[in-house]
């Protein structure tokens, strides 16, 4: 039939699975055409020999009721996808016609019973997803394999990130909530608490032990170093007494402020770092000088230099680091994935609160957009060609439709051998 030669036209590109169906369609009608030509055959026979022998009845009955049976179960299946014979009979090529409606209905299906808040928490209740994961990451195949993939895409998106696009950002941001905001308030305010809290005595400590220390392994330094400033007249010894008195005076000094915390130079150390808390608080000079010092540096072109050349480093290292299957920083990452997979794989604890925030976020985010996610379904159906969107649900569900047309042979075979032989034994001959 012309209707059912549709599928054998000229040929296009199908998928092996595609393919496999079509051959399965074609071997399931010619199965249920073979039925319907054994009717006709059957009832064809009786026909023919009913007037010889009266039971050949029956067998024509049989035969008629399964052509009957045949012919409408073909036309049933065969108007789903298009006319029969192609004939304007209404109510035919039903998923063609329909094709957009079958589209939005589906759309709404999905919609109403798969993308509700109920349908999707209740399902993600009983996966045990953060245990999962967590079984799954503890392995160390596993672990290497997210090491590599997120290695992968983190090279590249250093790559995809332009260099002076980078370095503009950086700037900007530098500018923004570095360079332009004051710094002498907020750094007074920070050495006055630093001198309140007396937390410089350490450093006091620590540079005068070395000042000290130096002094005590330096003495050549001072050799010279007033003596040459006296007049050519005075004695050599003089010289000599000289520096050495010097060097004396220095080291008894340092010494002296090392042993004694309440020592006059600490004193007058703590009221100069008090003044310039004070200064760098409130005094307008003080705090504009400072910012000419802090944009005369980092206006700097070299300055700017250097942080090019430190944001090349660093994103070359990083790269490095990335691509390089034994890398420490690889292998940190390997480290930190198999460990967070054994806590949440262990910690049941853990699990709940992961299995909370997924189940929440998935809730939310199909309550916000299940409409939008359904109307991917919607338009891309709408996009469909027809014939090809029919040819595509032929070949999907065409051959399990062929066992209808199977089954109305049959059927319809019992049901006119019924009929004849109930007649027969009411009405008679």
């Amino acid at each position: 039939m012309r209707a059912e030669s549709r599928l054998d036209a000229a040929p296009r590109l199908l998928s092996p699975a595609d393919a496999a169906r079509r051959r399965q369609l074609r071997r399931m009608k010619g199965v249920a055409l073979a039925a319907l030509l054994v009717m006709a055959v059957v009832f064809a026979t009786g026909f023919a020999l009913q007037e010889r022998i009266p039971a050949m009845a029956y067998v024509r009955a049989f035969g008629e009721g399964g052509m009957v049976g045949a012919l409408a179960d073909w036309f049933a299946v065969t108007a789903l996808f298009r006319r029969p014979m192609g004939l304007p009979i209404p109510h035919t090529a039903i998923i063609p016609r329909r094709k957009d409606e079958i589209g939005r209905t589906l759309g709404e299906f999905v919609e109403t019973n798969f993308l509700s808040a109920e349908v999707v928490r209740g399902k993600l209740e009983t996966v045990e997803i953060a245990r999962r994961i967590g079984e799954w990451m503890r392995q160390p195949e596993h672990a290497a394999r997210v090491t590599d993939e997120a290695s992968r895409a983190a090279t590249g998106v250093l790559r995809a990130l332009g260099d002076d696009d980078v370095r503009e950002l950086i700037e900007d941001l530098a500018r923004r909530h570095l360079l332009d905001p004051e710094w002498g308030p907020p750094l007074g305010e920070w050495v006055q608490r630093i001198i309140e809290a007396q937390a410089h005595h350490g450093a006091v400590d620590l540079a005068v032990d070395n000042i000290v220390l130096w002094l005590t392994n330096n003495k050549a330094v001072f050799d010279g170093l007033v003596s040459r400033r006296l007049p050519s007249w005075v004695p050599s010894l003089a010289h000599r007494l000289v520096d050495d008195t010097v060097y004396r005076e220095a080291l008894a000094f340092g010494r002296a402020v090392q042993a004694e915390p309440g020592h006059p130079a600490r004193g007058a150390l703590d009221a100069y770092l008090t003044r310039l808390a004070d200064s760098l608080q409130h005094d307008p000079a003080m705090i504009g000088r400072l910012e000419a010092a802090k944009l005369g540096v980092f206006d700097s072109p070299r300055v700017r230099e250097l942080a090019a050349r430190a944001w090349d480093a660093t994103k070359q290292a990083l790269i490095d680091a990335l691509e390089t299957p034994g890398s420490t920083l690889r292998r940190r990452v390997t480290d930190a994935v198999l460990d967070f997979g054994g806590r949440l794989a262990d910690d049941t604890r853990l699990q709940r609160t992961v299995d909370t925030w997924v189940t929440d976020a998935a809730v939310h985010l199909v309550s916000r957009y299940r409409h939008d996610i359904a109307g991917v379904i919607t338009e891309t159906v709408e996009r469909w060609d027809p014939a090809e969107t029919t040819e595509k649900i032929e070949l999907m569900v065409g051959a399990d439709l062929q066992f209808i047309r199977l089954n109305g042979t049959v059927v319809g075979a019992l049901a006119g051998l019924a009929i004849f032989s109930v007649a027969h034994a009411l009405l008679g001959a």
